[in-house]
């Protein structure tokens, strides 16, 4: 008797199990969408795109999530067409057991604003190109003069990259420009000189030569004593007097 009462009770409470299954499953199927979050990081201190920006671009391409069966929602999809907005590094998008699709964006970060024969537009710390934003203006180095965007994306790139992590060339270098030559000019924040580079070839060997010459002879002569300080020259450093 036991033993047939031992083989009912678990016999019901596989039939539950099942059914518990199934009916969840379906549940989940059917449940919708009821509300979408999107959250944009380091948006504190950049503000190249909002969160109204991004559901406009998925009404706009008819992939609003909102009242739709969450089983028809594509997140891939989502994501793909977030990504063509190129102030966009980064996207993911995930659906939760409650019916809600969140959005966890990433922006691209500006090192350097480009104004020059190829247009107007940032490079980013990946090495691509951005957009200006008519909403916000990132305090980066500005290049102008004759700059092709392959320059932008290759040696500039490497040269912001640079500046960024060396603090005290970061501080300094207020403008970089371009002769028609791709020979270097820089525009420095103290002092009133420019800065004859040349071309990228070793430039931290000349920007450390610069620096040690700044540190040692800068404060016999002071500031305002030369007009241009030339580097391109291997180990020298040829100064103009105003």
């Amino acid at each position: 008797m036991i033993r047939i009462i031992s083989i009912v009770v678990a016999t019901l409470l596989f039939c539950y199990i099942v059914f518990v299954t199934f009916f969840f499953r379906e549940m989940r199927r059917d449940y919708v969408c009821h509300d979408l979050q999107v959250v944009v990081k380091d948006s504190l201190d950049k503000h190249f795109v909002s969160e109204g920006d991004l559901i406009g671009l998925l009404k706009k391409a008819h992939l609003n999530p909102i009242d739709k069966q969450m089983n028809m929602v594509n997140t891939d999809q989502i994501e793909n067409e977030l990504l063509k907005n190129q102030m966009i590094a980064s996207v993911e998008a995930y659906k939760t057991p409650s019916g809600i699709i969140k959005l966890e964006v990433k922006q691209k970060v500006p090192i350097l604003r480009i104004i020059g024969t190829s247009g107007n537009y940032y490079v980013d710390n990946l090495g691509s190109v951005m957009p200006v934003s008519s909403r916000y203006v990132a305090h980066v180095p500005i290049v102008s003069g004759y700059v092709e965007k392959e320059l932008a994306v290759t040696d500039l790139y490497k040269f912001a990259l640079f500046l960024q992590k060396n603090e005290f060339w970061n501080n300094q270098i207020e403008q970089i420009y371009v002769e028609p030559d791709n020979e270097i000019e820089l525009i420095p924040r103290v002092g009133d000189h420019r800065i004859i580079l040349g071309t990228f070839d070793n430039f931290e060997e000349k920007l450390n030569n610069l620096q040690l010459f700044y540190e040692q002879a800068i404060p016999k002569v002071g500031w305002k004593k030369y007009n241009v300080i030339n580097l391109k020259y291997n180990n020298q450093i040829v100064c103009t007097k105003k």
